[in-house]
């Protein structure tokens, strides 16, 4: 999967973006750090009201390879 340039609106957000559920990539703009993102979507017993846990852990190889890039 290739990393998807996130462009800044005027308020200094960036657009929405619709992640895949695993091995989603994230990397930071400055430093060239990427992570793995891992999502999954869980339903509240009491509520009933959805709710999105994700976890991350650094992806070395392509911190390095981004790294290299800049």
């Amino acid at each position: 999967m290739k990393f998807k340039r996130i462009v800044e609106s005027n308020n200094g957000k960036s657009e929405w973006i619709q992640p895949v559920r695993r091995g989603y990539r994230m990397m930071c703009c400055d430093c060239g750090l990427v992570h793995n993102l891992d999502f999954r979507i869980v339903k509240r017993n009491r509520t009933g009201a959805l709710m999105i846990q994700f976890r991350a852990y650094r992806n070395e190889r392509s911190t390095a390879l981004s790294r290299r890039h800049k």
